[in-house]
């Protein structure tokens, strides 16, 4: 059964990036359909998948952390506007692959993913 997961890393401070909102959409044409909310645990991690069974079908999707939240409540200062606020990664899913993970390392200036196992 396929599934998509997600977990933060937090660059900055060498930890697992934990009470990180996440919000996972549905690209559809113009239009961007959300799936699923989650915020990140202790880990870094969901604790649950934010696609599976008959959700989880091929297409566009788009993840958005909170990152500039994230960082504001461990009491960074950050400038207003802050550099990094939302990021948005926007990629593909091939529902004949049964897993997709999408990890985020975030600092307050710079953010790098991957397609993880």
């Amino acid at each position: 059964m396929g599934r998509l997961t997600t977990h933060v890393l937090d660059a900055a401070h060498g930890c697992p990036g934990s009470h990180v909102q996440v919000e996972l959409y549905r690209v559809e044409g113009t239009q961007m359909v959300r799936v699923a909310t989650a915020l990140t645990n202790s880990d870094g991690r969901c604790d649950a998948p934010l696609l599976q069974g008959e959700d989880y079908r091929s297409g566009v999707y788009q993840l958005q952390f909170s990152a500039g939240d994230y960082y504001r409540a461990r009491g960074v200062q950050l400038p207003e506007p802050a550099f990094l606020d939302v990021v948005v990664l926007r990629f593909g899913i091939n529902a004949e692959q049964e897993h997709y993970h999408v990890p985020l390392l975030i600092s307050p200036y710079s953010y790098s993913t991957y397609r993880g196992s």
